[in-house]
């Protein structure tokens, strides 16, 4: 019934894993979500080469601020983390 039983280091590492699924999962909700808003005033079977540009770009303006925020706050704690020691 119960499998091999897994390490504490390799229990860390899937819940590690399923937590960054989880995010990606959530980012690319609020993306679609806001994107759509934004872009897509009056739904219907296809979008228009208008409204494909606006998802496009806003969907690459949405991954640029999301990366140069992460990338940010990864320095903002390595500093403090050394300023720690």
């Amino acid at each position: 019934m119960d499998g091999p039983k897994m390490s504490q280091d390799e229990l860390v590492e899937k819940l590690k894993h399923q937590v960054a699924l989880e995010n990606i999962e959530l980012l690319l909700m609020k993306m679609s979500r806001l994107c759509f808003n934004k872009c897509i005033i009056k739904p219907g079977p296809s979008l228009d080469n208008t409204e494909q540009k606006c998802v496009s770009m806003c969907m690459d303006r949405y991954m640029e601020t999301v990366s140069l925020v992460s990338k940010s706050f990864g320095e903002r704690l390595m500093a403090e983390s050394q300023n720690m020691h």
